[in-house]
């Protein structure tokens, strides 16, 4: 069935559905050196000739820091029930241990706040890959000592922050922490090493786990979950070599994080292949990453496409393209939510950042974004689909709220529903922000008259 079709004609999602917008520290805050914050890995990552697009950095990005309360303002305004936000360890811990830095957890403290007296619940991410520089120096995740170094941090923001926040993930794609900064090199802190890399993918998922156990024996009323980025992998063609090749890049993207997780172990085809490069998993590591958790965060942007012969050519599958060259493959979203919920016994499943980056144009103070409304549209589509086929969700979160730093790619890309002048820090709502805020209107109204005719 027609994802957008379904989502037209036939589904209204329950009253207690998170919706909301999702954003990170490091891409929005800047004031990367006022009131105490330290550098992390990302501030010294963007002086490395080359490894930015545009060679910018995040020391001003959106001025959130700032300008907080009249975004803020901006979510309440749209209607979402949730803002999905990540705390900056190294504003708040500025060595990544040792003291800490009041007026960085203020600040949170005034958002969380802020959050509230507008009727938005908090979701807190506390790592969104920002690793305080001082740690990196040490080894950095790459370093077991870090894994406890996280779990101080979490327990110092949950003493904040705990009692008001209505989530709290560990990690944000752990994957891309692991493979992207620590084996292709290309992301923070740009490392080029594959043992390294599955090193520091099993310590962030023992991370994970014990800070899960800290929080909940300190009586964390939050709910406590992870965030992985994940795709349906599909091969190229129907070739015996393009289908094994497929079943590992799997392993390595999807089950290499489930199965721990869910199934108290490594997938044993990705461990072979790693040979000597595997990961060391001392006695009890496994058991605590498989500490049950309260929800699992999926961020979902496109299918992945293996081809044994090399990069696939992604214009192949004859399908759109975002900006970032990737296929707008919004049946991929269900097939993966499906799959996760036949292959693993889940908590509530909750999209944590969907969206798509578009070259929006900014005239007569409109951005008439209509591919990513589409894009919107049809990803919701394909929740309500899985859904419909039993899948348990708990909320869906549009990436991202404002145009930010993208990463490598700098503010080349725009992801926003909420257009920036970079120059003038403008805020516009996009017709995208129209059409969600519309939505979520017709959504609240369908969940009232459910409740007054008991249904």
């Amino acid at each position: 069935m027609n994802s957008a079709l379904y989502l037209d004609q036939a589904h209204h999602f329950p009253r207690e559905f998170a919706w909301g917008v999702a954003t990170s520290a490091f891409q929005i805050e800047g004031a990367a050196q006022a009131d105490g914050k330290g550098p992390s890995i990302w501030d010294t990552f963007c002086k490395v000739p080359g490894a930015i697009a545009d060679a910018s950095d995040g020391t001003v990005a959106c001025e959130h820091y700032q300008r907080w309360e009249s975004d803020l303002d901006i979510v309440a305004n749209l209607g979402v029930n949730a803002y999905r936000f990540s705390v900056s360890w190294p504003r708040v811990r500025p060595g990544g241990a040792g003291a800490w830095n009041a007026q960085g957890l203020d600040f949170y403290e005034r958002l969380v706040d802020g959050l509230l007296a507008r009727g938005v619940a908090p979701y807190l991410t506390l790592n969104h890959w920002d690793l305080p520089q001082e740690l990196q120096d040490q080894g950095g995740w790459a370093n077991r000592d870090t894994v406890h170094r996280f779990v101080e941090y979490a327990l110092g923001v949950h003493d904040r922050l705990g009692d008001r926040v209505a989530s709290i993930a560990t990690h944000n794609e752990p994957w891309v922490m692991a493979m992207l900064g620590h084996e292709i090199g290309n992301f923070a802190p740009g490392v080029k090493n594959r043992a390294i890399a599955a090193q520091v993918a099993h310590h962030l998922l023992l991370s994970h786990g014990l800070a899960v156990q800290a929080l909940r024996a300190e009586g964390c009323k939050a709910d406590l979950g992870i965030v992985l980025n994940l795709s349906p992998t599909q091969p190229a063609t129907n070739a015996p070599e393009d289908q094994a090749r497929t079943v590992l890049e799997d392993g390595r993207l999807v089950r290499w994080y489930m199965d721990p997780l869910f199934k108290g172990s490594y997938p044993a085809d990705v461990m072979n292949h790693l040979g000597e490069d595997a990961p060391t998993v001392e006695a009890g590591d496994m058991a605590a990453i498989q500490t049950p958790i309260d929800f699992l965060g999926v961020n979902y942007y496109t299918r992945t496409v293996i081809s044994a012969a090399g990069p696939w050519d992604v214009k192949q599958g004859g399908l759109e393209l975002s900006d970032m060259g990737w296929e707008i493959y919004p049946e991929g979203l269900t097939q993966l939510l499906m799959r996760l919920h036949q292959d693993y016994s889940l908590p509530p499943m909750y999209v944590t950042e969907n969206g798509g980056a578009f070259k929006d144009e900014l005239h007569n103070g409109r951005v008439h974004d209509l591919a990513r409304v589409k894009y919107i549209k049809e990803h919701i589509g394909a929740v309500a689909e899985a859904m419909r086929q039993g899948v348990k969700m708990g909320g869906y979160m549009v990436w991202s709220l404002l145009d930010n730093f993208e990463w490598a790619s700098g503010y080349e890309k725009r992801f926003g529903i909420v257009h920036v002048d970079y120059a003038s820090q403008q805020r516009t709502l996009k017709d995208s922000a129209l059409w969600y805020r519309n939505f979520l209107q017709r959504q609240k109204a369908a969940s009232l008259a459910a409740v007054s005719t008991g249904d």
